[in-house]
């Protein structure tokens, strides 16, 4: 008996708490949904060349220190995407978005989607952009070798077979 309540008040407390944690993350997207709709709005097209980059914490990123001072201090130790480029005769330090970061080609010039110091996308000026190809791990290049012997083995039993 003492044992089913402890498990009712610990069941409540974790229906409790999953409904906070619905409510806050509503909020927090209405939020991002309104800080998206103002970076759309304030977005301009720049040619820029792509000198480096890299992801670093946004203390050592080279960003204006009144940026450093807004980013919340449990995302300051962070990586951020960080891109240096040159726009017009000035070289500037950008942060990226994390899905267009990839695509950024180093040493080329580009015509990106800038919102103030932060890029949202990304188009080639000469030629298409392409995410470079990541190096494939250790057990899938090993599972890649072993299937390409399986299938050199397997033809040649049919070809025994036909003899």
């Amino acid at each position: 008996m003492n044992g089913w309540i402890i498990m009712g008040i610990v069941l409540a407390v974790l229906v409790i708490a999953l409904v906070v944690l619905y409510f806050v993350g509503k909020k927090m997207q209405k939020k991002q949904d309104a800080q998206r709709e103002q970076i759309e709005a304030a977005k301009q097209t720049v040619t820029m060349l792509i000198i480096d980059k890299k992801r670093m914490p946004a203390k050592d990123s080279g960003l204006p220190q009144m940026v450093i001072d807004q980013i919340p201090k449990l995302m300051r130790r962070n990586k951020m995407p960080i891109v240096k480029a040159k726009v017009g005769p000035k070289i500037m330090s950008l942060v990226c978005e994390e899905s267009v970061f990839d695509l950024v080609p180093v040493k080329k010039e580009v015509k990106a989607e800038v919102s103030g110091i932060y890029i949202t996308g990304v188009k080639g000026i000469r030629g298409s952009l392409e995410a470079p190809k990541k190096k494939q791990g250790f057990f899938k290049r090993m599972r890649a070798k072993v299937e390409a012997a399986s299938a050199e083995q397997s033809k040649q039993a049919k070809k025994a077979k036909k003899k």
